[in-house]
């Protein structure tokens, strides 16, 4: 959870708000007041940001409610950055924007609510502590010191912090809070939790260069625009294009250890819908339910506006302390439009010059911040783990020019732009194969033909080249009528059908399609390109192009359906059949024109 009402400064106490306007609130009376610090204001104790200060005068950004707030009232300096509270309890838990667990917060978010820094009953939880050092050993910054059993379904690891190492004169035994000892290593007592300023990325050795890809569950991702792991990835689309359930998708069913789900200004249903899934659905890496290793972050619509701010960095913290463990961690934010919102807000409130559409002119860079917080590294412990952000932006009229939008992409290694055409047909995921683009797709290439799958790029090329020349054909025969053309064109159009319904298209709701791995993906794509290469095969000997494209190609399409969600086996036995019945029943000596 996090900290933001420590002890008040001891020589500088006495600071008095001046102005308040929505979150953004100025003050005077503070001289030594630090950028970023947190201060106290108001009888609650409301906590707020500094963020601008000239001389003993600060403007500070609140991110909590201020009604009632006005000038007069104490201002408290705490010392502190906003930090979050990592330890055992994450995994599983709700939380505010701030890191504070909503399911001991009332039904609406009181006065009473604001003025809880933290959950008592939270620090007053004992926790077993496992040690895996002893007393006498030589320890290093970020090594696994124990571990806690029970605090997820995935093993919480405690580690020495970054700035200390040395000899272990000391270890905890049995069970203790967050805030309690678990060691003391060169003279530092080492507590069980960690506190963390959220707006500080978290150190570790080196960036690891080499590629390896974050398998999602969802085809047309993995195998057209595939996010390696540790990299960064965007998903814009106007209303009603599925980016919630695409989201949603991804967190259930990607490979990573850990998810991180950041809902940033949207609906509380669309939170709810998203507790709920992941809570009820049945976890195959670890046997429990997916929520036990997953860590919400809601900051809904409702909730106040500047904690949109803190909850994305949260978000990135809470990630980034999984990942020191030795974990790959995703973190799904939806959605940075509303972020970005905020940030308009509380600029525009604060008299800044207004860049494009209004944003401040830092938006570009605070995209950058964020979207660099996304590693593949060598942590200080020595373990090879990764952040991957995948991140919702929500173009108002789906107007993919707007500033957010364009800035994302500059920032991001894959966009998987979503279509409205393609939603309003019903086609899930509406990723567009013209907008969506992956920068890291040839070297993911070579690590898949190191990994046992060398044409992995070669059907990509293959199945790219078929989407485009069957939308620029379709264009075509929208004029002149699909009859008219070539029969290897008119192939290529069917080839084209059956790559959207039999591969891209993807419905969620069912167990054998709703997850697909990266076999069976491979399986239903090499299915579909041999299917065409032999109708193209067909017509070259003469067999009329109605008569191919009149065939019934039902068991095709239903492969992802009649096959279990790894059947990847399966699909190639059925695919081979059908390419034989097609053959048989199609290749017969033909008369006529071939291309009809």
């Amino acid at each position: 959870m996090a900290q933001r009402v420590g002890t008040p400064h001891p020589a500088e106490s006495g600071g008095r708000i001046t102005r308040v306007s929505g979150p953004l609130v100025e003050i005077s009376g503070l001289p030594g007041l630090s950028m970023l610090e947190v201060v106290n204001i108001g009888p609650d104790g409301i906590a707020a940001q500094a963020v601008s200060i000239n001389g003993d005068e600060a403007t500070l950004q609140a991110y909590e409610y201020t009604g009632g707030l006005k000038a007069g009232d104490r201002a408290e300096r705490t010392g502190h950055q906003l930090a979050g509270l990592l330890g055992p309890g994450l995994l599983g838990t709700v939380f505010d924007g701030l890191l504070r667990p909503l399911s001991s917060a009332p039904l609406w978010l009181t006065q009473e609510r604001q003025s809880s820094a933290e959950d008592p009953a939270v620090l007053e939880t004992r926790w077993e502590f496992e040690p895996s050092v002893a007393v006498g050993d030589t320890v290093h910054a970020g090594q696994v010191l124990g571990t806690v059993p029970g605090a997820g379904t995935v093993e919480f690891r405690v580690m020495a912090p970054p700035s200390v190492s040395g000899e272990v004169s000391w270890l905890a035994e049995g069970k203790v809070r967050p805030l309690d000892p678990v060691a003391r290593i060169g003279g530092v007592d080492v507590p069980l939790a960690q506190r963390w300023p959220v707006h500080r990325p978290r150190p570790f050795r080196e960036r690891i260069t080499e590629l390896a890809p974050l398998q999602t569950g969802q085809r047309v991702l993995d195998l057209l625009f595939p996010v390696p792991r540790g990299a960064a990835a965007a998903v814009p689309g106007g209303f009603g294009t599925g980016k919630t359930l695409t989201l949603q998708q991804i967190a259930k069913w990607s490979n990573a250890d850990v998810i991180v789900y950041v809902g940033c200004g949207e609906r509380g249903n669309e939170m709810a819908d998203v507790l709920d899934g992941l809570s009820g659905l049945d976890d195959p890496r670890t046997g429990g339910k997916l929520i036990d290793r997953t860590v919400i972050i809601a900051n809904t619509s409702n909730m106040p506006m500047m904690a949109r701010e803190a909850s994305i960095a949260t978000g990135v913290t809470v990630a980034e302390f999984f990942r020191d463990m030795g974990y790959d961690a995703v973190v799904i934010a939806d959605s940075t439009s509303r972020w970005a919102e905020a940030l308009r807000e509380f600029a525009n409130r604060n008299g800044d010059l207004p860049a494009e559409e209004g944003y401040p002119a830092s938006l570009a860079s605070e995209l950058a911040a964020f979207y660099e917080r996304a590693a593949r590294v060598r942590t200080l412990g020595g373990a090879t783990a990764s952040v991957t952000v995948i991140g919702a932006v929500s173009p108002p009229g789906g107007d993919m020019s707007e500033p957010v939008t364009t800035g994302t992409q500059r920032f991001v290694r894959s966009l998987w732009l979503l279509d409205r055409n393609l939603a309003y047909s019903r086609h899930y995921p509406a990723v567009s194969w013209r907008g969506s683009f992956s920068r890291d797709a040839e070297s993911l290439g070579r690590w898949y033909a190191a990994h046992g799958d060398p044409q992995w790029a070669q059907r990509r090329a293959q199945a790219s080249l078929l989407l485009a020349e069957a939308d620029r054909l379709t264009a075509l025969a929208e004029i002149i009528g699909a009859s008219s053309l070539p029969g290897h064109e008119q192939m290529v159009l069917l080839g084209g059908r059956l790559l959207r319904d039999g591969v891209l298209l993807q419905n969620a709701l069912s167990p054998n399609d709703g997850y697909s791995s990266a076999g069976k993906g491979a399986a239903l794509l090499q299915a579909v390109l041999d299917v065409v290469d032999t109708c193209q095969t067909l017509v070259a000997r003469g067999v009329p192009p109605a008569d191919v494209d009149q065939y019934d190609f039902t068991p095709v399409l239903r492969l992802r359906e009649d096959t279990g969600p790894t059947d990847a086996d399966g699909v190639q036995e059925r695919s081979r059949a059908f390419v034989r019945q097609l053959t048989e029943s199609l290749d017969r000596p033909q008369t006529g024109d071939a291309n009809g």
